[in-house]
């Protein structure tokens, strides 16, 4: 038993003179001399949910179900700072008005509901303004006035079996008051000739230079008689409206001066036939025809060019 412990040498005996012993072990590779060996970090046993996680990190990013009760992130696996449970899928972001606040999002659709009632009883008021007179408009007549003229008035001349054949010009002339007491009386201002002026080669006019003072003259012949007096509830308002025009035209024109002050406007109409075709044999005056309007004194806060 003792001769079987003793390993080799004792059981096949001591080894003879000259012969070689056991072989031994072959060195490992040496480790550089300038490098420490780096300590082995043990590698923990890889659980389901991280193989779970590295599958689905190769295979792309993936949204999450959630049903393992951990927060979605943006890719499979990574946990964003802050990030919180989402709802519904993954879309672009919100744009326009849905990536407002609540309370700028109720503000704008306030605002959009207003113009929508606006719009509703504009476009209400000129149908009752332009139908055949019915219940509704017999019985609410003064407000589809107030509410239609002098801006919205509608008419029919384009379309009329003879339409407008004249050239018709509004001219204006100012008493001027200085601060010494004395007066002097302007020229007339053609003020039709000068919106024509301005709309003449100009691509896309404004609404004021083509209609604001054609409209208020059709306001107020459409108002009063041949002797200037008005008829109907609206012939104080369409004098109102055309004295205005012609105070901010004069203010514009820098027609009393530096210290002069307007005291009192007088406004006339110059009105000529358009002239017939040559093939046409219709024959028409080529006198001109003026209409001139009485002197109107101006309210306190006219007198500079004011409109209060």
């Amino acid at each position: 038993m003792d001769a079987q412990d003793k390993g080799s040498d004792a059981r096949h005996g001591p080894a003879e003179p000259g012969t070689p012993g056991p072989r031994a072990p072959l060195p490992g590779p040496a480790a550089p001399a300038d490098e420490p060996d780096e300590p082995v970090v043990p590698r923990p046993e890889a659980s389901p949910d991280s193989e779970e996680r590295a599958a689905r990190a190769q295979g792309g990013a993936q949204p999450l179900s959630g049903d393992s009760g951990e927060p979605r992130t943006g890719v499979a696996g990574e946990e964003q700072p802050g990030a919180q449970p989402l709802s519904g899928d993954f879309g672009d972001p919100r744009t326009g008005v849905a990536a407002l606040s609540l309370r700028y999002r109720i503000g704008v659709a306030l605002t959009l509901a207003v113009v929508a009632v606006v719009v509703c009883v504009h476009l209400g008021m000129t149908f009752l303004h332009v139908a055949p007179p019915n219940t509704v408009s017999r019985k609410h007549s003064e407000t589809i006035a107030d509410w239609i003229y002098p801006e919205f008035e509608q008419n029919w001349k384009l379309f009329a079996p003879n339409p407008l054949q004249q050239n018709v010009s509004v001219q204006v002339r100012a008493e001027i008051r200085t601060p010494d007491g004395a007066s002097r009386t302007t020229g007339w201002y053609d003020l039709s000739a000068q919106d024509g002026r301005d709309i003449d080669g100009n691509p896309a006019p404004s609404h004021t230079q083509q209609n604001e003072l054609r409209r208020a003259w059709d306001f107020y012949v459409s108002t009063h008689d041949d002797d200037n007096r008005p008829v109907g509830l609206r012939g104080a308002l369409s004098e109102t409206y055309l004295r205005r025009i012609m105070v901010m035209r004069l203010d514009r024109a820098d027609a009393a001066g530096a210290d002069g002050e307007v005291a009192r406007v007088q406004v006339r109409s110059r009105t000529t036939d358009v002239p017939p075709p040559s093939w046409s044999e219709e024959k028409v005056s080529g006198e001109t025809v003026y209409r001139v309007l009485p002197w109107w004194s101006l309210p306190e806060d006219e007198t500079r060019g004011g409109i209060g």
